[in-house]
């Protein structure tokens, strides 16, 4: 079974390779790292790895912080494995498939930055009698129940969202959701990602969606 493990480890030579040898040895099998963040002296690093079957996903905690140093952030199943193209890859299939535009875009992100699901949203203007919250497009795994009211919409800048606010659904509480948003075009649109059981989402991660999301309006509006 493939894991997602985020660590903090000191940003200095040979740190890294230590926690990748402290995770071989603790027989797991690594896939794919990712430096997320950068700064201060520390990094986040996310390591996708396998472990054989049977063998307890705690086993990696212990392992990564037998570094000095080191303190893991989260570990969760994971399906997947990080592929550096899939930005210019969802972007160019928007492009070719414009009229599926924002159905592309909520499916693809999770794979992207290693989230549960993403929802584009769009609340109406009080101006114009509708100021409820229409699901435009989400992504397969993504929670089916109604949404009632958003009111971070509208949103000027990505953000990371209080995941505890009292909009949030029970169910994505009671599974320990980290939510992040960004604007898509409008303020009044919005695409909205989940990752169940954390890790939180950090700035990089979040300037990242609104990255993407900036080049998406340019290519829906083109």
């Amino acid at each position: 079974m493939s894991f997602l493990i985020r660590v903090q480890l000191p940003d200095t030579p040979g740190t890294l390779g230590a926690v990748a040898s402290a995770l071989g040895m603790a027989g797991a099998d690594i896939l794919s790292v990712n430096v997320v963040e950068r700064g201060n002296g520390i990094a986040i690093d996310d390591f996708v790895v396998e472990l054989p079957a049977g063998r307890l996903p705690d086993t990696l905690i212990t392992a990564a912080e037998s570094v000095d140093g080191v303190e893991v952030d989260a570990v969760r199943p994971y399906a997947g494995v990080l592929d550096t193209h899939r930005e210019l890859e969802l972007v160019e299939a928007i492009a070719s498939q414009p009229e599926s535009g924002l159905e592309l875009l909520a499916d693809g992100v999770p794979r992207i930055v290693r989230a549960g699901w993403s929802i584009v949203v769009e609340v109406g203007s009080e101006d114009d009698g509708d100021s409820g919250v229409t699901r435009l497009a989400s992504s397969t795994a993504a929670p089916e129940a109604p949404l009632g009211e958003l009111p971070w919409l509208p949103l000027e800048h990505a953000t990371v969202l209080d995941a505890e606010a009292p909009w949030v659904p029970e169910m994505w509480r009671e599974l320990g959701t980290e939510l992040a948003a960004t604007p898509i075009g409008k303020p009044e649109r919005a695409l909205l990602v989940g990752r169940p059981g954390g890790p939180m989402f950090r700035a990089a991660e979040v300037a990242r969606l609104a990255h993407l999301a900036g080049i998406v309006t340019v290519v829906l509006q083109g």
